[in-house]
Parts: structure tokens; C-alpha cells; sequence
């Protein structure tokens, strides 16, 4: 499909247009709210883990204070997120490396964020966005799906897709890029019954009579 491609400037400029106020959809104040945020954030909704997190970044408001909590009231406060064991040790690694290795901060480079227990490339990349205000590329299942539909990628690994679609845009546009295509994937680019109907990219691209 890449010989019909839909040209990359002409999406990021539509869908800037769409999503004028685009952001990572998890509340976060703090890169360190941030990262425990997506860290709670696997296998849950966003919507779900902006209910607990009050709570939690109000009670723990540093890396420190994840480290000494009582591991109890954490699974408490994490319940309704799901897998809560899981996600109560989870928190508690990540921030033990951020105090033994960072001084307690969150570090702002992929290559320090990827050595971090539990932090992936994706979840890497999407911090550096939404925490520290820079421009990276997140694949995640709703960039690896518009990317494909839109003739950018046929790569499975998000790696790849990765590495494709950042080469189609300047560096400084992948920030847009990131929370543009994660939003118009949850809205409307939906993986079973994508809406080609309401969608301001029908016109140039190249899946909508297939899929739509």
C-alpha cells in the first residue's frame, strides 16, 4: 500500500486541525506522576487510572514516598485499575530505581527510561512527550493501526513502525504526530468499525473505501 500512501503533511495538518488541543489523555502534573500513570496504565483505560491517581499522587508524592509506602495501601488505592498486586510491586520497582539511580527523578532520555523496570520503548517515548515537553514517535496500537491504514507502515513490530513513520516527518513534528494519532484512533480510526464517514482524513486516505 506504500506506493499509495497518504502524504504525511497533509495528515499531520488535518489532524492538528482536528485535535487543536492534543495531549496524553493520563493527568499528570509531573514527569514522576506521568511515568507511574502509564505504568498503571496496562491493561486499563486511561479514564480508569485518572480515578485513582488523585489519591495516589496526593499521598505519595515523590519517588521516595513509593519506596517507603506500605505496600497495603497502595493495593488499596490501585484496586479498581486492575491487577493491583502486580501493579503495587510495579510502582514500588520503578520508583526504587529512580531513587538508587536518579536521585528520584525521572530521567529525560529513551536509553535512561527503557533501563527502568516495567518502562518500554513506547511508554518511553510517550513521556518524553507528555512530561518534559519533547517530540518523539509512541507506536502504540492506535499509531500501529493508522499507520498501516494509512500506507506508512506493513511492519507487525511497533519497533519498526516506529522507525518507518518517524522517517516520514521532521523530528520536531513527532511530538504532534504521537498524541494526534493516538486521538483520532481512539475516536474515530477505531480498529473494527472505523467511522471513514466522520473522518477528516477520507480524502486522502488510502484504506477508507476497504475498511471504512
Amino acid at each position: 500500500m506504500k506506493d499509495r500512501a497518504a502524504d504525511p503533511a497533509t495528515v499531520l495538518r488535518l489532524l492538528t486541525a482536528a485535535y487543536p488541543d492534543a495531549r496524553v489523555e493520563l493527568d499528570a502534573e509531573t514527569p514522576l506522576q506521568l511515568l507511574m500513570a502509564i505504568v498503571l496504565s496496562a491493561q486499563t483505560t486511561d479514564q480508569r487510572v485518572n480515578e485513582v491517581t488523585p489519591e495516589l499522587f496526593a499521598r505519595f508524592p515523590t519517588a521516595a514516598d513509593y519506596v517507603a509506602a506500605d505496600p497495603a495501601e497502595l493495593e488499596r488505592i490501585l484496586t479498581p485499575v486492575g491487577y493491583y498486586r502486580q501493579k503495587t510491586k510495579a510502582v514500588q520497582k520503578v520508583a526504587t530505581v529512580l531513587v538508587e539511580q536518579h536521585d528520584g527523578q525521572v530521567p529525560s532520555t529513551v536509553e535512561e527510561l527503557v533501563a527502568i523496570p516495567w518502562v518500554g520503548r513506547k511508554s518511553a517515548n510517550l513521556l518524553l512527550v507528555g512530561g518534559f515537553g519533547g517530540s518523539a514517535l509512541a507506536v502504540d496500537t492506535h499509531v500501529k493501526r493508522l499507520a498501516q491504514r494509512l500506507g506508512w507502515s506493513d511492519a507487525t513490530s511497533p519497533d519498526d513502525v516506529e522507525t518507518e513513520v518517524a522517517a516520514l516527518f521532521e523530528p520536531a513534528d513527532l511530538g504532534a504526530v504521537t498524541l494526534t494519532m493516538i486521538l483520532h484512533g481512539r475516536r474515530v480510526c477505531v480498529a473494527r468499525k472505523p467511522a471513514c464517514g466522520e473522518c477528516v482524513l477520507v480524502e486522502v486516505c488510502p484504506s477508507c473505501a476497504v475498511v471504512g
